[in-house]
């Protein structure tokens, strides 16, 4: 993989990473000290997060379905983070749902035209 290719999946990679385990911890943290969501919404976030850090695994080694998983894993935070808010501010926070919406779809796109690149 050439310096120049691989930059925009590393990218991508690491700002999966980093979004899986800010979202898995998040998910501890409101299971056990934070009672402000139900524990499902917690759990679910904890699942989200570590289906999101195993699948940019996937993503960086470039395994066939893997950016498929990833994307999924996004969407399941996405989710959730429409009923989370409800449950935080009482209603949606629309701005915050959009940038979350187009981080999620930047790493998307970074993830794909690297592997692109990178082949």
């Amino acid at each position: 993989m050439h310096d120049k290719q691989g930059r925009l999946l590393s990218l991508a990679v690491v700002g999966m990473a980093g979004y899986g385990l800010y979202s898995a911890a998040l998910g501890v943290y409101e299971a056990l000290l934070g009672r402000q969501l139900p524990l499902w919404a917690s759990l679910g976030l904890v699942v989200a997060g570590l289906l999101l850090l195993a699948a940019t695994v996937l993503v960086r080694l470039q395994v066939p379905g893997g950016l498929a998983l990833a994307l999924g894993a996004l969407f399941a935070l996405q989710a959730l983070a429409l009923s989370n808010d409800t449950d935080w501010y009482g209603r949606i926070v629309v701005l915050s749902q959009i940038a979350r919406g187009l981080f999620a779809a930047t790493l998307g796109i970074l993830a794909f035209v690297g592997g692109l690149r990178a082949r």
